[in-house]
């Protein structure tokens, strides 16, 4: 009989070792051998594409989307040197708004590195055969100032967790939900005035998954397994979603209060516009309740 135990005990002990030992081969081999990817496509990406196209495209500037949450990450080291949040929203917002196909987004965070080259352009033309010297074009001016910023992160709005024990075998799960607020508003640049603004948020996940084993297999002799995982929201794809959603709705918003237009006028009854109405109703309805 004890025999037999020692080969039951032996066989768990042989196959938590090769659980672990699979798991930990399997995760390193994913972190060499996966290449770069093209960046993921949100929700609010699929949703900006799927708008119909305007009656012009406006000539928009971008200065600074900065993260004016002044928030900080939480690191067992006790540092909080990392922001939470990207630093680098604005050039998020560049490609959502030119990805749009409603905006032509001229340059304006990087302006002085476009100057100096254009002065060193200029500096190099020669003299042509008619004697004339030629001219480099005229920047192209912007109708629309967008302006706004990432303005809340919200940590640890909502924490839980479940878990059992019985027998020496424990499974336990934990989960945090964290939040990213952006704003953002277009500005006529002739008159100043904020022609629509518009606020919008994304949750962050994270999950903790655990399970283990703990027996003793002979006197003095304790056996213990233990695995898990953790998951993580990207908190880049998710400020990506926000700012891509804050997008499509300063568009649609735009079109509501005639500021521009689709190409088709029939586009107001489009899907874009039903599924806009739709959750701007839920949300009302949601916060007077």
């Amino acid at each position: 009989m004890a025999n037999k135990n020692k080969i039951h005990y032996g066989i768990m002990l042989l196959c938590g070792m090769l659980f672990l030992s699979a798991c930990s081969s399997s995760t390193k081999q994913g972190m060499i051998e996966e290449g770069a990817s093209i960046t993921q496509t949100t929700k609010s990406g699929f949703k900006l594409h799927s708008i119909p196209p305007p009656l012009s495209k406006i000539p928009v500037a971008i200065y600074q989307f900065r993260d004016q949450t002044g928030q900080y990450k939480e690191k067992d080291s006790g540092s909080s040197f990392s922001s939470a949040v990207t630093q680098g929203a604005t050039p998020i917002l560049i490609k959502a708004v030119q990805d749009s196909g409603w905006f032509i987004p001229v340059e304006r965070e990087g302006l002085q590195n476009l100057l100096t080259e254009r002065k060193i352009v200029r500096s190099s033309i020669k003299k042509i055969k008619d004697k004339k010297r030629v001219s480099t074009p005229a920047l192209k001016p912007a109708s629309i100032l967008l302006e706004g910023g990432i303005t809340g992160f919200e940590s640890n709005m909502r924490t839980g967790g479940e878990g059992a024990e019985y027998f020496g075998i424990d499974v336990s799960r934990q989960y945090r939900e964290d939040f990213v607020t952006v704003h953002l508003r277009a500005i006529d640049i002739k008159t100043g005035q904020v022609l629509t603004s518009v606020s919008t948020s994304k949750r962050l996940l994270s999950f903790e998954y655990r399970t283990g084993l703990f027996r003793y297999v002979k006197y003095k002799r304790l056996l213990g397994i233990e695995a898990g995982y953790t998951s993580n929201e990207p908190g880049h794809l998710c400020v990506t979603d926000a700012i891509e959603k804050a997008v499509h709705d300063l568009i649609l918003k735009g079109v509501n209060l005639r500021i521009w237009k689709f190409k088709n006028n029939d586009d107001v009854k489009s899907q874009s516009m039903k599924q806009y109405w739709t959750e701007k109703q839920r949300q009302y309805l949601k916060g007077k309740n």
